[in-house]
């Protein structure tokens, strides 16, 4: 696996759900050249799986502490995963 590549796990709280963060994120992955998914949780929580370079990444995380401009997000958690080799972006 190429070392410039991160895999990352982030659940976000708050108000996230029914208002188009998951679309909004998979828009925001796919203009940055990010790889993985995005779904609802059950607890009205949002989880995604964010793989590339690191940089886009992290982008991608600092976007998902404001996310699109109706959720209200009161917590972002970010977990290190190994990279899997992920290609393209989809929500789930």
């Amino acid at each position: 696996m190429d070392a410039d590549v991160v895999r990352r796990r982030v659940t976000v709280e708050g108000r996230v759900q029914g208002v188009g963060y998951r679309v909004a994120c998979a828009r925001a992955a796919r203009n940055l050249g990010v790889a993985g998914t995005v779904r609802n949780l059950p607890d009205h929580r949002v989880e995604a799986v964010f793989e590339g370079p690191p940089a886009p990444v992290d982008q991608l995380i600092a976007w998902c502490r404001t996310g699109p401009s109706f959720a209200d997000v009161t917590r972002v958690r970010v977990a290190e995963e190994l990279p899997k080799g992920t290609s393209g972006f989809s929500i789930q």
